[in-house]
């Protein structure tokens, strides 16, 4: 009977597994400070990042739902895994030899195959199967490849391979190897009837890996015309080790480059994600044989880094046909699931990417991605178009059909933009478009939803007919600020702490700070009193430096602010010095880089390069400086 494994042993995998790196295979995680890296939660759904691993001591912790651990918990709890199989994978992936007690009768094999053993299955599948693409037998594979522009090379690059039509070929390659039946079934490598046969006869394959590059199942294509099976594509069962309402091909090449964009790109096939990947498009992905839903959006969160200060992108790409608009509206349904903003990149012509390349060659492909445009302006504009809008009827139906759609989106600040849009497309007054989106509400009680910060600019009402509809000027209303506490503004609370607490220590590094750097209306505030009093320089040596910024404001909220920011403790217990002040200042520095590429690539996808090239050039040029500055922060902050 195996033993347990020893203690020693495990001691060398938590100190060989690092933690970081594999977490980082499932979690895009950045910099947060104090040795600590943090990014989106794996274990359940955030807006904000509160997934924080702390590489030198080898710990992970969750502030949101409390999960937390080491290396080993983390795989246990990630993967599904018993203790054992934790530390036998991540022994095998850092090269660890484990040591066991001789057999105690403490062992119980789990039932049923363990994943170990069904992922070294589906490699020893891969590598066989693209072996067999070189073969004579593979012809027909070869030259569907090279129709469609993909090399031995990008061959080799995916793992693609080919199925022999001997349909005992790969059970036979694989048993002796050593693998059970059991193993094979449960893998989805090979099914039963009156004997065992391969799942997979005469078809082109793709490896589907996960994000460690894991093989967990295959995608089949049909290239023989007296396949017995009509389907176009055969994808793996449901298994162990493979789920498909969670699985993205090409996510673990795409994976790196994700995060370092904070760009996806969703195809619908195979082909699309190689043809995108070969066109230098490298965050592409796509499904495997079911549309794209809520995990696969909280997989790519996690990657995506999709929270509210690092905002991304996250673009489909739709055939222009009706099934292409049909996917669009489950798109859309599934927007509140991101943070970033939601694009559609549609080919006039109605060409995917594969084929787009074949023909157009590969910038044509980088184009396709760089028009996008929102996916709410796309899916309007699908539902809009099906109306002659040169008759008063037509109008009206397009914009209650509209209007139905607009009353899907539970965030009311949405849903007035939606609302004008939708005025604009129709060719009507905003004002009727608002009463038609509240009477299609009218039906059923709509939920008012958390309003979304990235649409606050594009969602005020604006001077007469606002969301009241009566064509007067609304009363002015102050609204409520945001808790100043809220983790949004907490590096803006924690450098406008070592202002008000430690201006010496502080200094002159703040020369390059601006009230535009705090996006609470508070802080802005409590900033415009410390400039007008001479900046922090102008408070070292003087102990009655936080009476006198409070003397110099009469606004209640920056006078209790001021209070605050004096008491409140630093977030270290020790006295401040260069690395810690300038890792504040600098990070501070990096958000505004951020928020402000964020507002010029808005401007630049809304700017078509061909009827206004001067701006364009001009706003991609400034996009490029501030990229290459927000790197230089960066850089700087990791240096501190």
């Amino acid at each position: 009977m195996v033993g347990r494994i020893r203690e020693q042993s495990i001691a060398e995998v938590r100190e060989k597994a690092r933690i970081d790196e594999v977490v980082s295979q499932y979690v895009t995680l950045r910099n947060a400070g104090g040795g600590s890296m943090k990014g989106l939660c794996p274990f359940h759904d955030e807006k904000s990042a509160s997934f924080h691993v702390t590489p030198s001591r080898g710990f992970f912790h969750c502030f949101g739902c409390q999960e937390g651990g080491d290396v080993i918990s983390f795989v246990m709890k990630i993967d599904g895994l018993s203790f054992g199989e934790a530390v036998e994978r991540l022994a095998d992936k850092s090269g660890v030899a484990l040591m066991r007690d001789e057999g105690d009768g403490t062992y119980e094999k789990p039932k049923g195959p363990q994943r170990g053993r069904l992922i070294e299955a589906n490699k020893a599948a891969q590598a066989w199967y693209a072996d067999q693409l070189g073969t004579p037998d593979a012809l027909v594979a070869r030259q569907f490849l090279d129709e469609r522009g993909f090399d031995q090379a990008a061959a080799q690059t995916f793992g693609v391979g080919f199925a022999p039509r001997d349909g005992e070929a790969l059970f036979k390659h694989l048993r002796q190897k050593g693998f059970s039946v059991d193993e094979l079934t449960t893998g989805g490598l090979v099914a039963v009837g009156r004997s065992p046969y391969d799942r997979f006869r005469g078809r082109l394959l793709w490896p589907i890996r996960d994000a460690s590059g894991d093989t967990i199942g295959f995608g089949a294509r049909r290239i023989f015309d007296d396949d017995r099976i009509d389907a176009k594509y055969l994808n793996t069962s449901e298994t162990p080790i493979y789920k498909k309402s969670q699985v993205l091909y090409g996510i673990d090449l795409a994976r790196r480059e994700i995060g370092r964009s904070s760009q996806a790109v969703i195809v619908e096939g195979y082909t699309d994600v190689m043809a995108c990947h070969l066109a230098g498009v490298g965050t592409a992905v796509a499904t495997c044989g079911t549309a794209f839903g809520d995990d696969h959006a909280k997989v790519l969160r996690r990657f995506l880094n999709d929270h509210e200060e690092f905002r991304g992108e996250v673009i489909f790409t739709f055939d222009g046909d009706a099934a292409g608009q049909k996917a669009a509206l489950r798109a859309f349904g599934g927007d509140q699931n991101f943070v970033s903003q939601t694009y559609v990149a549609v080919e006039p012509g109605g060409m995917d990417p594969c084929d787009l390349r074949i023909q157009q060659g590969d910038a044509a492909v980088r184009e396709l991605v760089a028009r996008r445009v929102p996916l709410y302006r796309f899916v309007l504009s699908n539902v809009v178009s099906r109306f002659d809008l040169d008759r008063a009827d037509g109008r009206v139906d397009a914009l209650r059909e509209g209007a139905r759609l607009v009353t899907s989106v539970r965030d009311k600040s949405k849903v007035d933009a939606f609302a004008r849009e939708l005025a604009q497309m129709v060719g009507t007054d905003p004002d009727e478009a608002r009463s038609e989106v509240r009477r299609a509400g009218a039906r059923g009680p709509q939920k008012s939803g958390r309003p979304d910060r990235r649409d606050s600019a594009s969602t005020s009402s604006g001077g007469p007919g606002g969301p009241g509809g009566t064509g007067e000027a609304p009363a002015p209303v102050r609204q409520a600020l945001p808790d100043l506490r809220d983790p949004r503004f907490e590096l803006e609370r924690e450098t406008l702490k070592l202002v008000v607490q430690h201006p010496m220590a502080i200094g002159r590094s703040t020369a390059d700070i601006g009230p535009d750097d705090f996006t609470h209306p508070t802080y802005r505030g409590v900033w415009a009193v410390v400039a007008a009093a001479g900046g922090p320089a102008a408070g070292a040596g003087d102990p009655g430096w936080a009476g006198r910024l409070r003397d110099a404001t009469t606004d209640p909220d920056v006078l209790a602010a001021i209070s605050m920011l004096a008491v409140e403790p630093l977030l270290t217990d020790k006295e401040p010095d260069a690395a810690y002040v300038g890792h504040h200042v600098l990070r501070l520095l990096e958000l505004t880089a951020a928020r402000r590429i964020t507002e010029v690539k808005s401007r630049l996808q809304r700017t078509n390069p061909v009827e206004d090239p001067e701006s364009y050039n001009r706003m991609f040029g400034e996009l490029a400086a501030l990229e290459q500055h927000r790197r230089a922060l960066r850089d700087r902050v990791v240096g501190t």
